[in-house]
């Protein structure tokens, strides 16, 4: 049942809705699968739902839009009997799987294509003009805007929550906090309280746009609390706003890299060891890696500063750097791998 489907519309309160899944469900020993689409459509559906789920033998899909209907009011809806299911953009081993049913490509140009044009699947598989995909990509920017953020936190400075966002795309991979922030727009003659400015980190965060990186004290063994790195949820609709993906390369492998690691279930924070930065630190369970990220190692200099920090890390994890050098160079017991090649590997589903 969609309930933005016009035909649902008598459904959309929980004693019809839970009245007519009752009437449907004609083989009571068998289990019974409902998927509920846009659930939030449907006033007091958790009352119909937590009946269902004590009086039939069901299993229960819902999904619904961000601005109505987030984590933390399922937790409340639903009281801990559910299972939560985060849908990301495409990764770019769906990417290439998408790409190949459509084009045949080299891994490298698929690749390229993928820094600019993200991972949201009308994107990837319409065939259609890139002006047409950009303004796409925009109108998908703008109703998260307004519909999962401003709306939802009624927002009244409007303009300076873009200026916050479009501050935070502009420099993804960069540490930066909201006193940052304020400081930058001082410069260019706009006020912003540190606690609005950080609000509004918060309600992006929440609408699943911006996702934060704490920094990890390697040595130390705790996790700072201030000054994060963000990136964006779709490099694409960076590009799409920003249009500077390829002159900014090195930050848009970080997110890349970043939104792949969470994707696949990661805890992934920025690692320090003393003076030294290593981009991501992937956690999880038993599992542990260390990841430099970087365009080109073009110079001695690139290779010591991408090199070094992982050296400095005294246990016998995963160390790898990735970037898209054709000729590889891996040394000390540390990988290095071509970006398109990490990504696809296995290894670390």
């Amino acid at each position: 049942m969609n309930f933005e489907d016009f035909a649902f519309y008598d459904y959309r309160d929980a004693k019809s809705m839970h009245d007519y899944i009752k009437s449907q469900i004609t083989n009571k020993s068998k289990k019974t699968y409902l998927f509920l689409d846009e659930i939030q459509e449907v006033d007091g559906f958790e009352m119909a739902l937590n009946s269902l789920r004590v009086s039939e033998n069901v299993d229960i899909y819902i999904t619904g839009s961000n601005s109505n209907l987030l984590s933390g009011e399922l937790a409340t809806y639903l009281a801990g009997r559910y299972f939560q299911i985060f849908v990301y953009p495409f990764s770019f081993k769906e990417y290439v799987a998408a790409k190949s049913a459509i084009e045949a490509s080299r891994l490298d140009e698929l690749f390229l294509a993928y820094v600019q044009e993200g991972g949201m699947p009308f994107v990837v598989v319409e065939n259609l003009p890139r002006r047409t995909k950009d303004n796409y990509l925009k109108d998908i920017y703008n109703s998260v805007i307004l519909k999962d953020i401003i709306e939802r936190n009624r927002i009244r400075d409007v303009e300076l929550l873009e200026r916050v966002i479009q501050f935070s795309f502009s420099n993804i991979g960069q540490i930066f906090s909201a006193t940052g922030i304020a400081k930058y727009l001082k410069s260019q003659s706009r006020q912003g309280k540190t606690d609005t400015l950080l609000n509004y980190l918060g309600y992006c965060k929440d609408a699943f746009l911006l996702y934060p990186l704490k920094r990890h004290d390697l040595r130390g063994k705790r996790i700072f609390s201030t000054n994060e790195k963000y990136y964006v949820v779709d490099h694409g609709l960076r590009e799409a706003m920003l249009g500077k993906n390829s002159n900014d390369i090195q930050q848009v492998l970080e997110n890349i890299i970043a939104l792949e690691a969470i994707r696949r279930g990661y805890t992934v924070t920025v690692g320090y060891v003393g003076e030294f930065e290593i981009d991501f630190v992937l956690e999880r369970g038993s599992e542990k890696a260390y990841v430099q990220v970087t365009y080109l190692l073009t110079s001695d200099n690139t290779i010591e500063r991408e090199f070094r920090p992982l050296l400095e890390v005294k246990d016998n994890y995963r160390k790898i750097v990735v970037s898209l050098d054709p000729i590889l160079q891996p040394r000390a017991g540390i990988e290095h791998m071509r970006i398109e090649n990490f990504l696809l590997e296995d290894y670390w589903t």
